[in-house]
């Protein structure tokens, strides 16, 4: 019931606070920024985690455009916009297992230089944006939806540069591929929970 509250609270402040759209928009650009960076360090270092943690930022980078279109609108629909973005988020998780299984029959250890160099940049990148979100984590799912992907991927950050130090100790791939399924699991995790929370709303929308 506390949790409500605060949500009713948190979710009508933030939709007449310009700092809430400002917000949205830093983390827009700075997505779509480390989306192309990781993409091409992926590639070129063969790492899953990476290439995995690259779609993660384009994928939060259209949650945040989402997010911008819905934030002055009703609750019924930013909740919708919480279900798609949910959606998309179980997707990524279900796409990240299918990568992850292909490269432990067909992998090969992958740069753990470049993966580390790049895991602590987008590492820096997400803690900045997470930060910035932190006072809006219990407000209506649309908001809450936003910050949950915000902390998985500061949580994958780190468990990327643990894969960079276990490739660089055993010369193998498979601390890549743990990762890049490790990551699957929170991205699978947090669709679950951005679900019942927009559920939720929409029965407060409706009653």
């Amino acid at each position: 019931m506390a949790d409500e509250c605060c949500a009713g609270k948190s979710g009508k402040t933030a939709l007449n606070d310009p700092r809430w759209r400002r917000i949205l928009w830093i983390a827009l650009i700075i997505n779509a920024a480390m989306f192309g960076v990781e993409i091409v360090a992926g590639v070129a270092a063969d790492s899953r985690a990476l290439q995995a943690d690259a779609l993660d930022f384009l994928g939060d980078s259209a949650n945040y455009a989402i997010s911008l279109g819905v934030a002055g609108m009703a609750l019924t629909w930013r909740a919708r916009a919480a279900l798609l973005k949910a959606a998309t988020m179980l997707a990524f998780g279900l796409w990240v297992f299918g990568s992850a299984a292909w490269g432990f029959v067909n992998g090969t250890a992958p740069q753990a230089e470049t993966m580390g160099l790049i895991g602590a940049l987008a590492l820096v990148s997400n803690v900045a944006v997470a930060l910035m979100l932190y006072r809006y984590r219990t407000a209506d799912a649309n908001m809450r939806s936003v910050w949950v992907c915000s902390r998985n991927d500061a949580i994958g950050n780190l468990a990327v540069m643990g894969a960079a130090i276990g490739v660089f100790g055993t010369g193998q791939g498979w601390p890549d591929l743990l990762v890049a399924a490790i990551m699957a699991a929170l991205a699978i995790w947090g669709s679950l929970d951005v679900f019942r929370h927009a559920r939720r709303d929409l029965v407060t929308a409706a009653g």
